[in-house]
């Protein structure tokens, strides 16, 4: 039996991959902000006959408090963990400023995404072949790192915070890499491609337009997981950093993948972690 945490696990693809790996019988913590799809995660997990299997911890992770928390209610639940599933993200059509002082997007996108990689490593590299999964936009190259503005503060659009968020996680893979070079743990950043996971974070008529769009081009969950689960369970020889659109492996040549970039993020960011010590 494997043990994994599913960060954004209550819908859309990390519920697709939690209830994938309750069903042949592992073990599964979903992390999600909304307790009624908390309650409906637990009672699906229930009809797979899993529910002493399946745990929920309902966090904000927009919020660097509830991050923590996260990470320390998974180091009590568990010893070790065979795999961490980053999946929250959500569109803010306004800006939105979380009580940590970053723009809402960049928070989930990238901030929880630092904390939580960073803070169960521990519990990871005492798994039986430990994979951080973040899915995410790898292999496109639109949008850029706000260097001097990483909240947007300044001109902000909802498109523009979406594809900084999606950079910025692509770098936050290229440093954890780098910076545990010895580790056991790898790193997948992987691009599903369009998928129907939901609408819920969207307004109108962006709402209606994304459903109609997924009906013709989207792909179920069911199909846009099994790439990742292929990669789970059999992933390429080798350490540190997997990059995949699909099946397809992002060369580490690829500019947003950038050594330097993802190093110079990474020290803007790094005071984050100090958090974790406390």
């Amino acid at each position: 039996m494997r043990t994994y945490v599913v960060a954004g696990g209550t819908a859309g693809m990390g519920k697709g991959l939690a209830l994938h790996f309750l069903s042949r019988g592992d073990q599964v913590t979903v992390v999600g902000a909304d307790p009624a799809k908390g309650r409906r995660f637990l009672d699906e997990a229930a009809a797979l006959g899993a529910a002493s299997r399946a745990a929920y911890i309902q966090a904000d992770l927009t919020s660097v408090a509830a991050n923590l928390r996260v990470i320390e209610e998974v180091k009590a639940r568990h010893s070790a963990l065979d795999g961490l599933v980053l999946t929250a993200v959500r569109h803010f059509p306004q800006r939105v400023e979380t009580p940590d002082g970053f723009e809402g997007t960049f928070s989930l996108y990238y901030v929880s995404r630092l904390l939580l990689s960073y803070g169960l490593t521990g519990l990871l590299e005492k798994g039986a072949d430990p994979m951080i999964v973040s899915i995410c936009g790898v292999g496109m190259t639109k949008g850029e790192i706000h260097w001097d503005d990483l909240s947007l503060r300044q001109g902000y659009g909802s498109v523009k915070a979406m594809l900084q968020g999606g950079r910025a996680t692509d770098l936050l893979g290229v440093a954890y890499a780098a910076n545990h070079p010895g580790g056991r743990t790898r790193y997948l950043l992987h691009h599903p491609g369009f998928t129907d996971s939901g609408t819920d974070s969207l307004r109108q008529p962006a709402k209606t337009i994304i459903k109609l769009l997924a009906k013709v081009m989207a792909q179920p969950v069911g199909k846009s997981i099994q790439p990742i689960i292929e990669l789970m369970d059999e992933p390429p020889a080798g350490r540190g950093l997997l990059a995949y659109d699909r099946r397809t492996p992002v060369p580490a040549s690829t500019p947003t993948l950038d050594p330097g970039n993802a190093r110079r993020l990474y020290e803007q960011t790094r005071h984050l972690l100090a958090a974790l010590d406390q």
